[in-house]
């Protein structure tokens, strides 16, 4: 057995070696959201080895599970890690809610694990809860005053993330504004994400414009295959695809509220493969094509017409179908990937996910002195290769 499970690491090792030298991470690249309300899911340890595989380095949580953290250890993932919404509360009163929070659950990984943003919250808005909505700015606050005692305010942002239930008005995107009722609480936050320099984060879904609307909005304008579009009439701008429609509203209405300088960046987005009977549109074709069309745009760095220079930064909605979320069919359909490592559909992404291998204590030993050994030699190789890229 232990010859067996030395060999088979040896592999996942080689090909995360090979993996690094084959290919060079381009700009941002893809996020892909790691939920794990489930009971099937591979183990932390496996997602990694997955994740590297295709390539991706940048993941969003929930939580700041430790098991997921660790598990991604001198790794090359970028990690946004989630503070749920029923902390608010006591972080909006007691700012030393938050120290205790990042000594706990921020500090032990963030010499290993590459953690960039804190993500307060999860759609405050939509729960219509004013007192709750009246805590998310203190509670960010909070959070942004105990990495800066720590010395972490640079190296990690804090930020929130919204439904584009928030906007009043979305067509056209020059026309984008937020509900009224919510202005009171978007002004002061804009005001703060302006002065910290973090990213406004948008859940935006296609999928419920066509779901709610199949015979008035054309599925070929939000799936981003070729359409005739719409041209905004205030601007001239061409828009062929619903998703950056959505973007561009966004940075009208927060325009309107005096900021030009707050970045959009999109925290969730994505199509279901399977629905109710009254989920018009979800498939896994059309999950397919969604998420397909939203990567090839991602390699293109494509902007939005009105940010033509300013790359759309995506975390695609999700790693895996999770068979414990509540509401509607379409919700437990949302993976790119069922917990085996299979894809639900093909979009050109096929990982590797290794299977469950059982050793003693000597062979784990083994196993972290080859990991080493492979890791120092992909560290080797890429310094070589910055070496002689910048002597170019």
């Amino acid at each position: 057995m232990a010859s067996h499970s030395l060999s088979f690491f040896f592999r996942v090792l080689l090909l995360l070696f090979l993996t690094t030298l084959s290919e060079r991470i381009k700009g941002q690249g893809v996020g892909i959201n790691y939920g794990q309300i489930a009971n099937n899911l591979p183990s932390p340890a496996r997602v990694a080895v997955l994740l590297r595989s295709l390539n991706i380095t940048r993941v969003k949580l929930y939580d700041a599970d430790p098991n997921v953290l660790f598990s991604f250890s001198n790794s090359q993932v970028d990690f946004m890690i989630g503070l749920g919404n029923e902390y608010l509360q006591n972080m909006s009163t007691d700012p030393t809610k938050a120290q205790a929070w990042l000594q706990q659950r921020l500090e032990p990984h963030i010499s290993k694990t590459r953690i960039t943003s804190i993500v307060v919250g999860n759609e405050i808005f939509k729960t219509n809860d004013h007192v709750l909505i009246g805590n998310l700015l203190p509670a960010m606050k909070s959070v942004y005053t105990a990495l800066t005692n720590l010395g972490l305010e640079k190296q990690v942002a804090v930020t929130s993330a919204h439904s584009l239930d928030i906007l009043q008005t979305s067509y056209p995107p020059s026309s984008g504004s937020f509900k009224e009722e919510f202005i009171q609480y978007l002004e002061p936050l804009l005001d703060f994400h302006s002065q910290i320099k973090s990213p406004f984060l948008i859940n935006a879904y296609p999928f419920f414009a066509y779901k709610d609307s199949p015979k008035e909005v054309p599925l070929e304008y939000v799936l981003f295959e070729p359409n005739p579009g719409m041209v905004d009439p205030n601007t001239n701008l061409h828009y062929d695809n619903m998703l950056f429609a959505q973007v561009d509203a966004l940075y009208s209405a927060i325009k309107t509220l005096g900021h030009t300088d707050v970045e959009v960046r999109i925290s969730e987005t994505g199509w279901p493969s399977k629905g109710d009977e009254n989920e018009i549109g979800a498939s896994p074709e059309n999950a397919a094509l969604y998420n397909g069309n939203l990567l090839k745009l991602i390699q293109q760095r494509k902007g939005t017409p009105a940010k033509q220079s300013v790359p759309i930064d995506v975390y695609v909605f999700a790693l895996f179908n999770e068979n414990l979320k509540p509401g509607p069919v379409s919700e437990r359909n949302y993976g790119l990937f069922y917990p085996d490592g299979k894809p639900v559909y093909n979009v050109g992404m096929q990982g590797y996910l290794p299977d469950i291998i059982y050793t003693s204590k000597a062979t784990t030993t083994k196993i972290l002195k080859l990991w080493r050994a492979v890791m120092g030699l992909a560290v080797a190789w890429l310094i070589l290769d910055k070496s002689i890229w910048a002597t170019r």
